[in-house]
């Protein structure tokens, strides 16, 4: 398959709505339905990944209702109506669920697509067997059999290497029958997604104690979530595309749904994206009806440094726009940023392709503004694939 993408020959306008957050989206829609009562959800998404997790709670027996402005769960005990449950391409949906799926009152398999196969759930596996939640999978890797047997509880220790292994860990500890202690070992990726569970574990009168550090959790045993209602804020990876396009191109193009300009008051794990593409030169402003709104007739973007640590998922946006950035952007702490759906950093050195200039120097990715004119397809390139016809 081919993408042909033409270059925009005139002014960017209009609206780009932003939908609400899925990260938000799938602890909200979990949480809920472990809260027996019914909780309303503020807030529309279409998210692929969070569409997942939705099937995989009415596969366990929890009623989804989608409504005009966001989502009816009614919570309770998992009485599953499936024996095999996928959580199709989103690793939250997988990381999340296989802890919780020892509350089924039968034995639950959860697979997913084949890439799963070269993603690193092992970890995940060995705290939760700590846990003492039983389960099965060959190789470490989906498909993964639960059996109906509530954790004990326990002190177990996890790699901070992915935020979604120790969110795992800490959504299911509530429900054991005894205290569950977590500790983090070696560097903390991905805070502000930890941060985003416990608050909203919190949200739903979950209990957690946290160190000063984030490296050490404290949850007792026997809790029981309650219904609440809840807003979902604005996804900010969602608006990245719009305000990427906005940042090569004039534009008068307002973003319905977001409204902040900084990353101080917004709920958000890749708030700071909207920081780094400020200080990229892209002028962020709210207009009269409270709207960021993006107004330029052309600007010279500037090469920044990005720590990818807190943000992993904004990497390869912030390379493309990189692409057009008068210097280096440079991206550091990317290790983990190659265990996601795909390895992201080799996936951005297909940039050269198409008359970029990045590669990987000393364990940073490294991209550097083109001059003169705008990244594309070289003749030798155009030339093979003339001659490969269409795939």
């Amino acid at each position: 398959m081919h993408l042909y993408v033409r270059e925009a020959k005139s002014r960017l306008q209009g609206e780009i709505p932003v939908p609400s957050s899925k990260y938000h989206a799938h602890r909200a829609l979990i949480l809920a339905s472990l809260a027996p009562g019914t909780t309303r959800i503020v807030g529309r998404t279409a998210a692929r990944h969070v569409r997942s997790t939705i099937d995989v709670l009415t596969g366990l027996g929890t009623d989804v209702e989608p409504t005009q402005d966001g989502f009816l769960v009614r919570g309770g005990a998992y009485r599953p109506n499936r024996e095999v449950l996928s959580v199709g391409s989103s690793g939250t949906t997988l990381y999340f669920m296989i802890g919780l799926a020892s509350l089924a009152d039968r034995p639950v398999t959860l697979t997913g697509q084949k890439y799963f196969q070269r993603r690193p759930v092992g970890p995940l596996l060995d705290a939760l067997g700590e846990l003492g939640i039983d389960l099965a999978a060959e190789n470490a890797t989906p498909p993964i059999t639960v059996q109906p047997k509530r954790p004990g509880g326990g002190t177990v220790r996890i790699a901070g290497t992915l935020s979604q292994w120790i969110s795992g860990l800490l959504i299911v500890a509530p429900f054991a029958t005894g205290r569950t202690v977590v500790e983090v070992e070696g560097e903390l990726n991905e805070q502000p997604y930890v941060e985003l569970t416990v608050e909203m574990m919190r949200d739903f009168g979950l209990e957690v104690e946290v160190a000063d550090d984030w490296r050490r959790f404290e949850i007792a045993g026997g809790q029981e979530a309650h219904p609440i209602e809840v807003t979902l804020p604005p996804d900010i990876g969602s608006a990245a595309f719009g305000l990427a396009a906005t940042a090569l191109h004039p534009s008068d193009v307002a973003f319905p749904g977001l409204t902040e300009t900084s990353s101080a008051n917004l709920d958000h794990p890749e708030a700071h994206f909207i920081d780094v593409v400020a200080e990229m030169g892209l002028p962020l402003e709210l207009d009269e009806r409270g709207r960021v709104h993006v107004r330029h007739d052309g600007i010279r973007l500037r090469g920044v440094d990005v720590d990818c640590r807190p943000m992993p998922d904004m990497l390869p946006v912030l390379a493309a726009i990189g692409q057009f950035a008068e210097g280096e952007t440079r991206f550091r702490n990317i290790g983990h940023v190659r265990l996601k759906e795909s390895d992201r950093v080799v996936s951005m050195l297909q940039l050269n392709r198409m008359g970029g200039d990045v590669e990987v120097v000393d364990g940073e990715l490294v991209v550097r503004g083109i001059e003169g004119e705008r990244p594309g397809v070289n003749d030798r390139e155009e030339n093979e694939d003339s001659k490969r016809g269409p795939g």
